[in-house]
């Protein structure tokens, strides 16, 4: 999974527009190294971790096995400060460290096979229509939901470590959701809703917010300005 995250880092920075920045760059490249240096020892050594900001205006970001990051600059309009930012990067990290890469590729092929083998036994084309919105709606993308409750939790809690505050987490999804606009239903959406999300980290904070004041009294109070 890692050179297969290697690979496609490689081949998203040939396809995408990279910031010529330094601010955003330096400003990027100083939060993800505060979340970088949360890591547990052997989290943080495992991967080459590299940073990459491109220059397209869409509010998002990513992270692959191998330890590699991407970000868009459109996304300063959404994570506003650097707490935010962190929530963000943090996040993308937790689907790193949860494995999520593996899964989704394991998911993959089985949902292939099954597509594969209704073909070969002749299956019409409407059956593998609903066999398709089977294998999509009820088995990978609740699937994915998880995934993602799951990074917001590894997430909030390694934001925390590495001296953020995580409450800048629930600002940050009550930006999105301003500026998301409609969005369909939570049942047939690869995300929780911002509703759900928000909900999720409020009761989260009972956990992390220890962490960020141990974090704050041990002298980690990262400065990271664009």
């Amino acid at each position: 999974m890692s050179r297969q995250g290697e690979q496609a880092y490689r081949q998203i920075q040939q396809e995408t527009p990279i910031s010529s920045s330094a601010r955003d760059t330096d400003y990027v490249q100083c939060v993800a190294d505060h979340v970088i240096a949360a890591l547990n020892d052997e989290d943080r050594v495992s991967a080459v971790w590299e940073v990459t900001v491109f220059d397209q205006d869409q509010a998002n970001a990513f992270a692959l096995p191998g330890g590699k990051i991407g970000v868009y600059n459109g996304l300063f309009d959404t994570a506003v400060n650097q707490g935010q930012l962190a929530a963000v990067i943090a996040h993308e990290v937790g689907h790193v460290l949860a494995d999520h890469s593996n899964e989704r590729a394991s998911q993959s092929t089985i949902r292939n096979v099954g597509v594969a083998a209704a073909q070969i036994l002749g299956a019409s084309s409407t059956a593998l229509q609903v066999l398709n919105s089977a294998t999509q709606y009820g088995i990978f993308l609740p699937f994915n939901r998880t995934q993602e409750s799951e990074a917001d939790s590894i997430g909030v809690l390694l934001m925390a470590r590495a001296g953020f505050d995580p409450a800048s987490s629930i600002t940050l999804w009550e930006n999105m959701s301003v500026g998301a606009g409609p969005s369909p239903p939570e049942l047939l959406s690869t995300h929780p809703s911002p509703s759900s999300r928000i909900e999720d980290l409020k009761t989260r904070l009972a956990d992390a917010t220890p962490l960020f004041q141990a974090a704050r009294e041990s002298g980690l109070s990262p400065d990271c300005s664009r």
